[in-house]
């Protein structure tokens, strides 16, 4: 199982961008995803999740600017950043809970995906 995540670049201020987190693998299912950015010296951070059904948590300095949704079919997740800010910049990571099958067998498991540069210029 693999988590790919792209999208990312550089922006001015106001600007928008989309994330894209695609999953590929022989998956049974995706349960919550979820988005963390790290920006240089800092800790990684969560920035919005979104459960298996729908249910979307947002960190409140991105409430209202970022929006998470995915398409299980066709199992990518994306955030759309808007009104993009300098204390957006960062790298931006996707992480899921997979349900992945192995003959017969389902494992669960957590999986990263390798993280997309998001550049925000005043």
């Amino acid at each position: 199982v693999q988590l790919q995540a792209s999208g990312g670049g550089l922006v001015q201020t106001g600007e928008s961008l989309k994330l894209s987190c695609v999953a590929s693998g022989i998956i049974f299912s995706i349960g919550t995803v979820t988005w963390y950015r790290q920006a240089p010296g800092k800790e990684r951070d969560l920035v919005a999740s979104i459960a298996q059904y729908g249910s979307t948590n947002y960190v409140d300095s991105v409430n209202g600017r970022f929006t998470i949704s995915r398409d299980n079919g066709k199992k990518t997740i994306w955030l759309q950043t808007n009104s993009l800010k300098p204390e957006d910049t960062a790298v931006y990571y996707c992480n899921a809970d997979i349900w992945w099958k192995s003959g017969a067998a389902v494992h669960p498991g957590n999986f990263w995906g390798q993280g997309t540069q998001v550049t925000v210029s005043s």
